[in-house]
């Protein structure tokens, strides 16, 4: 059997996309429903939130923008449509739930841009791509929650919107390693630059 890296690139997938000239960095939907043990989300991601308050704490330092997006449910209403037919347990993000709170770290802090989601990318239904074109931003650095989903649909949505996705794959995390580890692979092969946490702090100087 081939190994995978040699395969992709024989086929001629993988190649760097690099980064732009202006940064910006996108924490994906880090929040209580992946760390509180009650809740059915719960998943081993404290070393990618670690890993995020490293990106984000270095990027506002050095005056980047960063940006958060959170799931988010007006109980009674039929938002989420079939995502959350499909994935009932998303429930704990209704308006009111502490589990769909931000963390005390990392959090927005007052000025910086929340994207307000119902579906699993950040540029779905939202103005996240107007707003970065009318900002000059070419670049997301993204973290957060997770690998296998939310993760990896704004990773695509962004490419395919123009914008260089450096997907930070120590600060993002997900239920199962094997999960994570596929879904960098696949990212990294096709929509996405997946860097290092080190690679992640040398573009935002």
């Amino acid at each position: 059997m081939r190994d995978l890296h040699d395969d992709a690139r024989g086929a001629g997938y993988g190649r760097p996309l690099g980064a732009g000239q202006r940064p910006a960095v996108l924490v994906i939907d880090i929040c209580a429903a992946y760390l509180d043990d009650a809740s059915p989300l719960r998943a081993p991601v404290e070393d990618a939130v670690r890993a995020t308050i490293t990106v984000v704490d270095h990027a506002r330092a050095n005056g980047h923008p960063v940006l958060f997006t959170r799931v988010t449910y007006r109980p009674g209403t039929s938002e989420g449509g079939l995502f959350r037919r499909k994935v009932p347990s998303l429930a704990v993000f209704e308006q009111g739930n502490p589990l769909a709170d931000f963390l005390p770290e990392p959090a927005p802090q007052p000025g910086e841009t929340v994207v307000s989601k119902q579906y699993p990318s950040a540029f779905h239904g939202t103005a996240l791509a107007a707003n970065l074109t009318a900002d000059g931003i070419d670049t997301l650095i993204i973290t957060g929650l997770t690998t296998s989903g939310c993760v990896r649909a704004t990773a695509t949505d962004a490419m395919q919107h123009g914008f260089r996705p450096m997907v930070v794959g120590q600060a993002c995390g997900d239920r199962d390693p094997r999960l994570h580890e596929a879904n960098l692979f696949d990212l990294d092969s096709k929509y996405a630059d997946v860097i290092s946490l080190d690679a992640a702090l040398r573009l935002l100087p």
